[in-house]
């Protein structure tokens, strides 16, 4: 009998790991899955998470639409912050984690990706299937009268009109924000929509802000076709994406999550992994 080629005995070790590794087998044995993806995916790539392993913040929480909408010097600190922020964010690229969902949809094994991250990545990445159920930051629009510009535009006209700032030393923080707190933001100037002269904002979902209608419908068709859930590296503490992992264990879909820490689920979890999401998934990319 002849000796198995280097290659072969890759696959076979590949196998073996796989019928061996309860995350493998789950992926394995439900063929339309819906995957719900969260900060974790995206730490990899450099883009810091907002909460710690017990899911508790681990800074002050975000600001709210409603103080974003109703004070102009919120609006100011805002956008400060977001000036400085986006040099970094808006160069992040996909990682492991985001290659290996990838390879899922390739393989036609997945219903639906619906991602509460704002960052872009799992499209970076190849990903068609996708809902941004919170939205995306590369986006600008008008409050007013829904007038919309790329961010990267947007950056440029906030480079002009506070010429020194995008320069500033800072600490990156989550979502494109960046700590600035000793910054005298009552000078910084934001652009009115060139439109209506309305408020700009970044097209996401605030906290305090309703997901739109439709995006939920269309998650939640996909999550009634799927035949099991896949969390990645989400806690789940916001019930706007808990809602599908609830919904799946009442409708008895089983849920498996991969994650760092606590869940809001975990009660309701069949699986869970705590690893880094590229270690958990890396089988995929073998």
């Amino acid at each position: 009998m002849p000796f198995p080629t280097a290659r072969a005995a890759r696959a076979g070790a590949i196998l073996a790991a796989m019928h061996s590794d309860p995350l493998a087998r789950f992926i394995d044995t439900h063929p339309r899955l819906f995957v719900l993806t969260g900060a974790g995916c995206s730490t990899d790539s450099g883009i810091p998470d907002y909460r710690d392993s017990d899911g508790a913040w681990k800074r002050t929480p975000p600001v709210t639409y409603q103080a974003f909408m109703g004070e102009e010097r919120t609006r100011r600190r805002y956008w400060a912050r977001s000036l400085v922020g986006w040099r970094h964010f808006g160069k992040a690229r996909p990682n492991g984690t985001h290659h290996a969902l990838q390879r899922l949809e390739a393989q036609g094994r997945l219903e639906l990706l619906v991602t509460q991250n704002v960052d872009g990545l799992h499209q970076q990445a190849g990903q068609r299937q996708v809902v941004d159920l919170h939205g995306r930051l590369d986006q600008v629009r008008c409050m007013g009268c829904d007038w919309r510009e790329s961010r990267e535009a947007f950056q440029q006209a906030l480079d002009r009109l506070n010429p020194g700032w995008s320069m500033l030393d800072a600490t990156e923080a989550p979502d494109g924000d960046a700590d600035l707190e000793a910054a005298h933001f009552d000078e910084f100037l934001v652009p009115p929509c060139p439109a209506c002269g309305g408020v700009l904002k970044p097209d996401v979902v605030f906290f305090g802000e309703n997901v739109p209608r439709e995006r939920v419908m269309q998650s939640m068709q996909a999550l009634d076709a799927a035949d099991a859930v896949l969390v990645v590296g989400s806690s789940l503490m916001v019930f706007s994406g808990y809602r599908f992992v609830h919904a799946a264990a009442r409708a008895g879909k089983p849920v498996a999550a991969v994650n760092l820490g606590r869940t809001r689920a975990d009660p309701l979890l069949k699986l869970k992994v705590e690893a880094p999401c590229a270690d958990a998934l890396a089988y995929l990319l073998a």
